[in-house]
């Protein structure tokens, strides 16, 4: 038996029904040529032979003292793969949007806390002959960033190795252990999401006084956006337990246009095409609010030569310029607002840099209080987050991977979270919202499209 860091007790503290506390990806492939319909059963049978499983897929919280939970972890011995592993088809005619239903639907419901905390779904019935896997795991074992890389260790550059590789079997690599200053990030990096709202409250109360009132300087004197002075939007709500899921992919050489034309970096790009659609979307619901959106946006803070280990990870809140009509107005405003906050914390010691991102998050965890979401406004609207991926094309028993989507975490008070990743020569945007708070989720991924359009032909002029 071992004890839970604070960090991992507090995903599991959080956790309800209407707010489940895992991560997930949805990876879409393209069979080999040749392989014929029974690819994915070939699949299937091969990777239920990884039967040796790294401790993070074995770990579930245990019980104490015939109540206590939360508290410590549990690792099985014996894993029941036909549990954690999963086959399932899509209704015919197989439309992506049944893909995305599904996905939905998935990461609506609650791991097992008697079992290792994580399922892997294979998925057929496309039309036009793609497979596809989800997978989640609780952010308690890992957070979005560790979860990725470790779906990614499964896979290969190499076109013709056919080898069907499990994530599970797949042991981390040894690492030297991380600075003090370094270890699990601020934010729990969940894949962008909001499920390091309690990483960030017991980070920000373990700060000494000074340190805070230092942040809280550095926000004040420098006039960057300050949480609290969002407006109350549709997004910032209660949330129930059903999801909506919308995923899409964008050339990434369409970004990387609009950022040498204007003079921006790839990161403002996708903020202003995230603010454009935002602002079509609420305009449609006859929702948006005068003053312009702030979203939550996770910046590392490691140094490019230090060792790898841990994550370190800061919070920026970012003006996306909702209130606007012009693109170019708008992503100027993005590249001040987000420029302004990189400097200042550039200028600051890593423990005030992480004492700024507490006071920028650490109020997420106040939607948990009574009456907070409907009478407080919201600390900021939404989350956008950028996790690493793939830069090669890579494949899966000779399957070829098309897209990689991230699935994260909503809360009260933030009931959209918009999170990418990058595949090869793509952008690949993974939508999660509350089923009941945000309609027409799928719009969003027109607008987004609508927005780099946009984009595109102002900075031509």
């Amino acid at each position: 038996m071992q004890f839970m860091s604070p960090t991992d007790s507090m995903f599991f503290i959080a956790e309800s029904r209407e707010h489940p506390m895992h991560v997930g990806g949805l990876q879409l492939f393209e069979p080999p040529e040749g392989s014929g319909p029974d690819f994915l059963r070939n699949v299937h049978e091969q990777i239920q032979q990884h039967d040796t499983f790294a401790e993070t897929f074995r770990k579930h919280p245990a019980t104490l003292l015939g109540g206590i939970v939360d508290m410590s972890w549990t690792v099985d011995d014996d894993v029941d793969m036909e549990y954690h592993l999963r086959r399932s088809a899509l209704p015919s005619p197989g439309r992506v949007r049944d893909l995305l239903e599904l996905t939905g639907r998935l990461h609506g419901s609650l791991l097992d806390r008697h079992r290792p905390l994580w399922e892997a779904h294979l998925i057929e019935g496309l039309a036009d002959g793609r497979v596809a896997v989800y997978t989640k795991i609780h952010h308690g074992l890992l957070d979005g960033i560790s979860a990725s890389k470790t779906m990614q260790r499964a896979l290969t550059t190499d076109p013709e190795d056919l080898n069907v590789r499990a994530p599970w079997d797949i042991f981390p690599r040894r690492r030297k252990p991380a600075p003090e200053s370094g270890g699990r990030s601020l934010l729990g990096m969940a894949s962008g999401a909001v499920g390091f709202a309690g990483d960030a409250v017991g980070t920000a109360l373990g700060f000494a006084p000074s340190s805070l009132k230092i942040a809280r300087a550095a926000l004040l004197d420098n006039q960057l956006t300050l949480p609290f002075t969002a407006p109350k939007t549709m997004f910032n709500v209660k949330i129930g337990g059903a999801r909506r899921f919308a995923a899409q992919s964008w050339a990434f050489e369409r970004i990387r246009a609009v950022k040498a034309a204007a003079g921006v970096t790839v990161n403002d790009v996708v903020l202003a095409m995230c603010a454009g659609a935002l602002r079509a979307y609420l305009l449609e619901q006859n929702a948006l609010p005068d003053s312009p959106l702030i979203a939550m946006v996770p910046i590392s803070l490691r140094d490019p030569n230090a060792e790898a280990g841990g994550n370190q990870v800061g919070a920026i809140l970012c003006d996306l310029g909702t209130h606007l009509s012009d693109p170019v107005a708008r992503l100027q405003v993005i590249h001040g607002s987000m420029r302004d906050s990189k400097s200042v914390f550039e200028g600051l010691p890593k423990l005030e840099t992480l004492a700024l991102s507490a006071v920028n998050v650490a109020a997420v965890g106040l939607g948990a209080v009574p009456g907070f979401v409907s009478t407080a406004p919201p600390p900021f609207n939404l989350v956008i987050s950028n996790v690493p991926g793939p830069r090669e094309q890579m494949y899966w028993g000779g399957a070829k991977l098309v897209g990689s989507y991230p699935v994260s975490i909503v809360t009260d008070n933030l009931a959209l979270n918009i999170t990418l990743a990058n595949n090869a020569g793509n952008l690949e945007f993974g939508l999660i919202g509350c089923r009941r708070s945000i309609p027409h989720l799928q719009r969003l991924l027109t607008h987004l499209e609508d927005a780099l359009a946009d984009l595109e032909k102002a900075v031509e002029q």
